[in-house]
């Protein structure tokens, strides 16, 4: 089974965490991490995009001008696609763009995600991460003792704290989540991670359940 250091706020070593292999020992699947990637991409659009057809726009209720002697093409309403202040020809209407994936898939991709964390050393085990007040210094403090003061850092807890997360709240390349609302494209977007004791046991929980 794979082991990660366990360390506290400080730093420091507080021992050693035993890693469930079905999660962190699971090979690279470059093909499985896309299409679960793309999934969630799709489903993040809203699909509101709206143009209006030659049924939907306003006017046109009589031929502009007479059918011949003008000299120009025979025109039927002013409200063609092919008249200033017409319609749009296969314009986008509003539609989903979501994508079912299979819950084994999504959590295959997660777990693959989570080795490779792991392999690259970018995976960081904190026994816990508490404050007794709303201190934004105190949690800047605790990523350098982490030596993650720079870069992307993905914090991952397991239950919902206020402090910890108003903490973390004015730094502009720190994303907190909770274990079970983790998603593949955090850990795409974020190429380190830093994760409580009580929040891998969490993850591991839900994604060695396949």
């Amino acid at each position: 089974m794979p082991k990660v250091s366990l360390l506290n706020m400080k730093g420091e070593n507080a021992g050693e965490l035993e890693l469930k292999s079905e999660v962190f020992e699971v090979p690279y699947n470059e093909a499985v991490l896309h299409q679960v990637m793309v999934s969630l991409q799709a489903n993040l659009r809203h699909g509101t995009h709206s143009t209006k057809t030659r049924g939907m726009v306003s006017g046109g209720g009589r031929k502009p001008y007479r059918q011949k002697g003008t000299g120009s093409a025979r025109r039927g309403s002013n409200r063609s696609p092919l008249m200033r202040g017409g319609a749009i020809t296969f314009g986008p209407q509003p539609h989903s763009y979501y994508q079912r994936i299979p819950r084994k898939m999504r959590h295959l991709a997660m777990c693959c995600a989570l080795s490779q964390r792991l392999r690259e050393e970018k995976f960081v085990a904190l026994n816990e991460l508490k404050f007794d007040e709303f201190s934004t210094k105190a949690f800047v403090k605790v990523l350098g003792a982490l030596k993650h003061e720079s870069g992307r850092v993905l914090i991952v807890i397991d239950q919902p704290d206020d402090k910890v997360y108003k903490s973390a709240s004015n730094l502009p390349n720190v994303r907190m989540v909770t274990a079970r609302n983790m998603n593949l494209l955090d850990l795409i977007n974020y190429p380190k991670v830093i994760a409580t004791e009580a929040a891998i046991n969490t993850i591991q929980g839900v994604l060695a359940n396949d």
